[in-house]
């Protein structure tokens, strides 16, 4: 008579144990070995050792395609440059510049925005540069006196909004 435990994790782990005790011994009988040697055997020609299996066919899962990719990752950068070559490309791209502070309304452009370039390079000709760039800008609005009679309601017109620059950084 078997006796039955109720406990579902004590089963799987009886039947996982009983499938490895019959794995195990399985595989002893399928092994194949050379019948054991009680004395001097006769010194004939050796045979060749076996032929060595082939290659395993190409694994495509994930580890097989990050290594693919690792092994093309030299091609696809660009080659790395010597410290000198990189403070060359890095002095021909900067250029002597200050920043300026100052306070220049951005007039409006062709489409209604302000035009912010033009009043940093303003700014920058007021100091004695050539030319500028907007750093920081602020806006306030400006409104008519009218909107200050009691009882009058606002109109879209009676207000508007400036744009003025003031740091920009200038360049000779």
């Amino acid at each position: 008579m078997m006796v039955r435990s109720g406990n579902p994790a004590l089963r799987l782990v009886t039947l996982m144990s009983a499938v490895l005790i019959l794995l195990a011994a399985c595989g002893t009988g399928w092994a194949q070995s050379a019948p054991p040697s009680l004395g001097l055997q006769e010194q004939g020609p050796q045979a060749p050792p076996p032929p060595s299996t082939p290659a395993p066919a190409e694994n495509s899962g994930l580890i097989n395609e990050m290594g693919k990719l690792f092994d093309k990752l030299p091609s696809i950068l660009p080659p790395i440059k010597s410290p000198s070559e990189t403070m060359n490309d890095l002095s021909r791209l900067a250029k002597p510049s200050t920043m300026v502070s100052g306070r220049v309304a951005c007039p409006a452009s062709s489409n209604g925005a302000p035009d912010c370039k033009q009043a940093a390079d303003q700014l920058c000709q007021s100091k004695g540069y050539k030319d500028g760039k907007s750093l920081n800008a602020d806006s306030a609005e400006k409104c008519s006196a009218k909107v200050l009679i009691p009882g009058r309601t606002r109109k879209p017109d009676d207000c508007r909004t400036d744009t003025f620059v003031t740091s920009a950084l200038c360049q000779n």
